[in-house]
């Protein structure tokens, strides 16, 4: 099923076991993982729908997520982020859900194409949230590696400027986590270390969790992330739409 075809890029739902492995061996890949099997695969793979991003002309995999919808947020503590983040809040959210996960790009793509490609996962975004009538995108925003410390501005920045609505802000539920009010306050922006993904969420109004998590085995940092729909401004949405 083709969601987009625009330029030089085609997103397209996974269809068969193929384009799926295609997926995983491209994830454990982005990821930087390292056991043998050569895939990134979890018991969340079976339950969600995969999204690939291919270029058109090359007929190649360079970019791909998994999505889960969730029509009602009552049963957002089934989904993947809910291992790591106690959601209790968010299951009065009034609305269909969609969790987006293991978004990554070909790591001989993240330099040249690294915004083209975010630009049209956006578009076809767009256009899944508008069919199924989503009222909130939700996921885990990953930094890479698992030292906090070339992190120190970007986590202070989220802390000072884009941190979740009480009402509905994970509470923290993971052993391994890094908590923002107790890390030195560096004095300076960190919006350039805020990873590219992430800095789109918060273009559209989005927020984190007051913490990031350690996940050893993909070797990251994440903080849970909300995007509300009827939150996003009027000019990004017709920016988003036009992409679509």
């Amino acid at each position: 099923m083709i969601l987009l075809e625009k330029s030089k890029y085609r997103v397209r739902i996974a269809q068969t076991d193929q384009d799926i492995i295609t997926c995983q061996s491209l994830r454990f890949k982005a990821f930087g993982m390292s056991h043998k099997s050569g895939l990134d695969r979890d018991t969340f793979d079976p339950v969600s729908q995969h999204v690939m991003i291919e270029h058109i002309q090359s007929n190649t995999l360079v970019s791909c997520f998994r999505m889960a919808l969730f029509p009602s947020a009552e049963t957002i503590e089934r989904s993947y982020a809910a291992q790591f983040y106690a959601l209790e809040r968010l299951t009065t959210y009034r609305g269909a859900l969609l969790e987006i996960g293991r978004f990554c790009i070909a790591p001989d793509q993240a330099n040249q194409d690294e915004s083209d490609i975010i630009r049209t996962a956006w578009g076809a975004l767009t256009r899944i949230v508008d069919e199924n009538d989503i009222a909130l995108l939700f996921g885990c925003s990953s930094f890479r590696g698992n030292d906090p410390a070339p992190f120190i501005t970007a986590f202070e920045t989220l802390r000072a400027r884009h941190l979740a609505p009480k009402q509905w802000a994970p509470i923290p539920k993971a052993a391994h986590r890094i908590n923002f009010s107790a890390l030195p306050n560096p004095g300076t922006s960190g919006q350039e270390s805020i990873p590219a993904l992430l800095r789109t969420y918060i273009l559209m109004g989005g927020w984190v969790s007051d913490h990031a998590v350690i996940d050893a085995e993909l070797n990251t940092m994440h903080v849970f992330t909300g995007v509300e729909i009827a939150q996003i401004p009027e000019t990004r949405k017709r920016l988003l739409r036009a992409l679509t």
